[in-house]
């Protein structure tokens, strides 16, 4: 309510449906925008010449495409090598790589959070983000992909993992593992995701390529909207398509890192075999991809001056989300503690004080700082209405979030049950160089996709704009 626009003020026109008469919405997009000019300036973006562009793109670019290319190259190296490149020891074989595979997993959450859920429940808000979010998803799960496909060391012998019947193996892989669900849940939102990013590009597509001036940009373009026209009865076809489709990728949003959190909390060690994790991982991982999510846009809004369509309001709503979350995050990690004391048992209790204590302490208050602290800043309105901090604390988040797959993997390895087999972690270069390289992988892609693709949903985003929502409402709950 502390951004209310009244009509008094000079703000839009309140739909008729509405309680109160004086409160309207704030508005989604600023005032003096017309549907020409949210074309104009999103399409600005794509359309410039290669000669001209930016230099900042260009140094970014170069920076994540090296970074990319180390990452590379350290793969290679862990292939010809072996995984004794990498700090793993017994029994702590799941160290960085696991990290961050969860790390990025959680942070391609946000995306078709944003679109699909979002979406479902009428938030007309999402219009301007849901693009950057559902690439990040994209980009993301390709990070997280990558790790669990070079954890098994010998990748020419990945295909042991499937139950193929043979007998020089003198072994018979479980399909049961929570490891395969893993596969499946990760392969399954990877593909969805991609296919409503895709899905929900063709309309902005297709007025790139109208308005394309080379012909290999209105063949790229051309082929990639698929023969769009915008006739209505293809509006009513694609509409169609995306509710179900938003449908199929709702429950995925929730199942994909409940499913992670299965790897952790069917196993039998002290600090994983708890019932806390599925929800508490689907809360850590809305948490981090939203705080990417504000990292990505509150630069390139600034970048590509997209003020007008990425307003203030949608940044605050996503600080609010924040908030939410941390909190939720921040009652996850004192159940964990309140269970293990309740619980009686030794070794639960045990590992518990290991983290606070243990060898890994400063990894551990650096979450609990970082995740559970940061955020409530988000309850004064100056941090949730000044972009630059909001920036900061989502870089804070981010850090904090990765530190929690951090303590949650190495520090219950490094103490199980079995005081004989105790030994401590120590990450080598390898593993620094490969999770900035996961990096510079991320950011390639990213700005690859700010340079070549609607980088804002142009068709939804004119269906919320203010002046049509007051005079065709029923129109602006379906685009």
């Amino acid at each position: 309510m502390a951004t209310a626009d009244y009509v008094v003020n000079g703000g839009p026109v309140p739909v008729a449906d509405q309680k109160d008469p004086r409160w309207v919405n704030p508005p989604l997009v600023e005032k003096g925008q017309t549907y020409e000019s949210v074309t104009e300036s999103i399409c600005a973006i794509n359309e410039q010449e290669v000669q001209k562009t930016p230099t900042a793109w260009l140094f970014s670019f170069f920076i994540s495409a090296s970074l990319a290319g180390m990452f590379s190259a350290l793969i290679a190296y862990l292939i010809f090598t072996g995984v004794g490149v990498w700090g793993n020891t017994s029994p702590i074989f799941w160290a960085f790589p696991i990290v961050n595979f969860v790390f990025w997993v959680g942070i391609g959450h946000a995306g078709t959070l944003i679109s699909a859920i979002l979406f479902i429940f009428r938030q007309n808000w999402r219009t301007s983000i849901n693009r950057f979010a559902e690439a990040m998803t994209i980009f993301a799960v390709v990070c997280a992909g990558t790790f669990p496909g070079i954890h098994i060391g010998r990748v020419w012998f990945a295909y042991f993992l499937f139950p193929l019947p043979t007998t020089h193996l003198y072994m018979w892989p479980n399909f049961r593992s929570p490891l395969l669900w893993d596969v499946f849940a990760v392969g399954t939102y990877a593909s969805v995701s991609l296919v409503f990013w895709y899905m929900g590009m063709i309309p902005d597509l297709a007025t790139l390529r109208d308005r394309a001036n080379g012909k290999i940009r209105q063949l790229a373009y051309g082929i990639a909207s698929l023969g769009w026209t915008g006739s209505a009865s293809q509006w009513r076809v694609y509409e169609k398509a995306y509710t179900l489709l938003s449908a199929l990728a709702a429950p995925l949003v929730l199942s994909v890192h409940t499913i992670v959190s299965f790897d952790f909390a069917v196993s039998q060690l002290p600090g994983w075999h708890t019932t806390i994790f599925p929800p508490y991982f689907v809360a850590g991982a809305v948490f981090s991809g939203f705080a990417m999510v504000i990292t990505l846009m509150v630069p390139c809004r600034k970048w590509y001056g997209l003020q007008h369509v990425v307003t203030d309001q949608h940044l605050e709503n996503i600080c609010k989300i924040l908030l939410a979350t941390g909190t939720m995050v921040g009652l996850g990690y004192t159940t964990e503690f309140f269970m293990a004391w309740y619980s009686g048992v030794a070794g639960e209790q045990d590992a518990f004080i290991n983290r606070m204590f243990g060898l890994q302490w400063p990894a551990y208050y650096t979450m609990f700082i970082c995740n559970v602290f940061m955020p409530q800043l988000f309850w004064f309105k100056k941090f949730r209405s000044t972009p630059i901090l909001m920036f900061i604390v989502s870089i804070f988040v981010n850090i904090g979030m990765w530190f929690e797959r951090y303590v949650i993997v190495v520090t219950t390895l490094e103490r199980t049950a079995l005081p004989s087999s105790w030994n401590a972690f120590s990450p080598t270069w390898v593993d620094y160089g490969m999770l900035i390289g996961s990096f510079g992988l991320f950011f390639t892609l990213f700005l690859l996709f700010l340079r070549f693709l609607p980088i804002v949903a142009m068709a939804e985003v004119k269906g919320v704009m203010a002046h049509e929502q007051a005079h065709h409402p029923d129109l602006a709950d379906h685009h």
